[in-house]
């Protein structure tokens, strides 16, 4: 299934505009909300452990509640993920580099692997991006479609066929995939609009 779309449609002020504003207490709540799952996520995927990846969100929050209030959208310096993967890699090589006599060893090791923040996001940031955004969207289905509708297109997402979801839910296989097709249009279209919101940020 393709996750992503592209669309030409213009959006509210996103985000990234909004917690430019120092007053908007709300924006920054809701931006936090939205990233902090993702970088939690890449940090556990990077191999840290679970008290790693908090210090490495206090570190990278940081920043961010700096960076953000003076952040410009510039096209021809990257996109934001590209920002944020960046200052993530930056914090992951920052709490790694804090003296700890009892494990100094440890810590050098992991600097030899672990990128600083000149170097661009890897792989796995970009896996864990567009996982993030996929389940941003099936948030968002959860709480827009019925859910017997939802959980059939859990199952066919999970690689179950439509005969067998037909016949688990009792119901025709061309009602599966009139569910299958809705959701799947809505899907494209909420990541569409997400990524927009990040990629195309406007005042």
């Amino acid at each position: 299934m393709d996750r992503f779309v592209k669309s030409d449609d213009r959006t509210p002020p996103s985000l990234l505009i909004r917690v430019r504003n120092r007053d908007d207490q709300t924006a920054w709540r809701e931006f936090e909300a939205r990233y902090r799952d993702l970088i939690e996520r890449y940090c556990l995927r990077r191999g840290l452990q679970q008290a790693d990846c908090d210090d490495v969100q206090q570190i990278t929050w940081l920043h961010l509640s700096k960076g953000m209030r003076n952040f410009e959208y510039d096209p021809g310096r990257g996109r934001f993920r590209d920002y944020l993967g960046r200052v993530v890699c930056s914090a992951i090589a920052r709490h790694f580099a804090r003296p700890k006599p009892s494990d100094r060893a440890l810590d050098e090791l992991l600097l030899t692997v672990i990128p600083d923040d000149r170097e661009t996001s890897d792989g796995k940031w970009e896996q864990e991006w567009a996982d993030h955004h996929f389940r941003m969207a099936m948030d968002t289905i959860a709480r827009t479609f019925d859910r017997r509708s939802v959980q059939m297109f859990g199952q066919l997402i999970a690689g179950v066929s439509v005969a067998d979801v037909a016949a688990a839910f009792d119901a025709s296989q061309d009602a599966v995939h009139k569910v299958k097709q809705r959701i799947r249009d809505r899907m494209q279209a909420l990541i569409a609009e997400q990524i927009r919101e990040e990629d195309e940020p406007h005042t």
